[in-house]
């Protein structure tokens, strides 16, 4: 795997790829690596000839008051099992080599209504930062794919918008959330949780498939989010949100069948987010 921190490197070596005729799969990420990246490099290598994966801590998504400074840098590690994992590339660029003339009076892309609410009500301006950092890295891979984690419902839902509006040539591929065997969705952020609290943090997702239980019994959904909430504030969480959408983010209706079950909570100092999916009655 070779290692690149320039783009006139970068765009030399996708060149080749180019030339060969290969197909190029991206997977963006911000370092700190565990399992559930890896998984989404085992999804690009089996949509694409080569892998080309990015490790950028982006201060554009990161807000007042959030954890930027202290977001693990670990890129000798991330390095090793990107390697180990079938990586061809990474692209592991400063900040001034993404942002030459500085963050103030950037251009930046803004997705709008899929974005709003949910984790973009409560941290304004994140997803306008994910959606520039990744249109910056579509514009310089050029990728045919990209791959993206599905436990950042939010976040792949607003790249499809991307994609889907500015006619960017890229498919992209949600690959399944990637779960501890207690059913804890795999984050970089859980490295901050305490002893205690890692013994907690598996109740989010107990709580979620227990209301999937319960709407796809035909419960009533205020009741049951409501009944959510509690439990959850019981357990030692600090909601977020915890919402019933369709698919596709719009709020669900008479009609909605697909629907998504949505939560962030903080536990200690720590967000978590996590997600299920559920089929409503008719």
């Amino acid at each position: 795997m070779r290692t690149l921190q320039d783009i006139p490197e970068l765009r030399e070596a996708l060149g080749e790829f180019r030339q060969r005729g290969q197909r190029i799969g991206l997977v963006p990420t911000m370092g700190n690596l565990h399992e559930g990246h890896l998984a989404l490099v085992a999804a690009a290598r089996r949509h694409a000839d080569v892998v080309v994966a990015t490790v950028f801590v982006n201060p554009l998504q990161f807000g007042a008051g959030e954890d930027l400074d202290a977001y693990p840098r670990t890129l000798l590690d991330d390095q090793a099992k990107l390697e180990s994992a079938g990586c061809d590339l990474l692209f592991a660029p400063s900040d001034a080599t993404l942002y030459p003339n500085g963050l103030q009076d950037l251009a930046q892309v803004r997705v709008p209504v899929v974005s709003e609410g949910l984790c973009g009500g409560s941290r304004p301006g994140h997803f306008d930062g994910v959606a520039t950092v990744v249109s910056i890295l579509f514009n310089l891979v050029q990728p045919d794919v990209a791959c993206f984690g599905e436990k950042d419902y939010q976040q792949l839902a607003v790249i499809r918008k991307l994609v889907a509006d500015l006619h960017f040539p890229i498919e992209i591929v949600g690959v399944p959330i990637v779960r501890a065997d207690d059913g804890l969705a795999l984050s970089s952020r859980n490295g901050y949780l305490d002893e205690a609290e890692r013994a907690t943090a598996p109740e989010l997702q107990r709580t979620l498939a227990m209301l999937r239980e319960k709407l796809e019994a035909g419960e009533p959904v205020e009741a049951t989010l409501a009944t959510g909430l509690n439990r959850l504030q019981e357990c030692g969480f600090v909601p977020d949100y915890l919402e019933l959408r369709a698919v596709g983010l719009e709020p669900v209706t008479a009609e909605t069948r697909e629907a998504v079950l949505l939560a962030a909570a903080r536990l200690g100092t720590t967000r978590l987010i996590d997600n299920l999916t559920l089929t409503l009655p008719r």
